[in-house]
């Protein structure tokens, strides 16, 4: 991984899956929920974006097992996964911290005046 942000659905699967493992139905649940709703992972893109963060070594799996003749997988955060996610998290709040630093600045009275230059 490069040092550019992360892409938001990698950034809410990585999350998903920072606290405990879980198989990919239930992290799918958990990226709506982080998401607030915003955010529907399709089975394709999910297992794709898990395939990619296996190869990346982000993620790893942490068991695997045959349900009703199904393999059947659940995921966690590997060491590499949390310390890319830990830096993002940290991008995230200062971006975050300076945009409410600005706006507190600017007051409401900037809006409409006209920029000279």
């Amino acid at each position: 991984m490069s040092d550019q942000p992360l892409r938001e659905p990698t950034l809410l699967i990585l999350t998903a899956i920072a606290d405990a493992p879980r198989h990919g139905y239930a992290i799918a649940r958990e990226v709506e929920k982080i998401s607030e709703g915003r955010t529907k992972m399709r089975t394709g893109t999910l297992y794709g974006a898990l395939e990619r963060l296996l190869e990346e070594a982000l993620i790893a799996v942490h068991e695997e097992e045959v349900v009703d003749g199904r393999r059947r997988r659940s995921y966690a955060l590997a060491p590499r996964g949390r310390e890319v996610l830990a830096a993002e998290a940290a991008r995230i709040a200062r971006t975050a911290q300076e945009a409410t630093r600005r706006l507190e600045l600017g007051g409401s009275g900037a809006f409409g005046r006209a920029v000279t230059a």
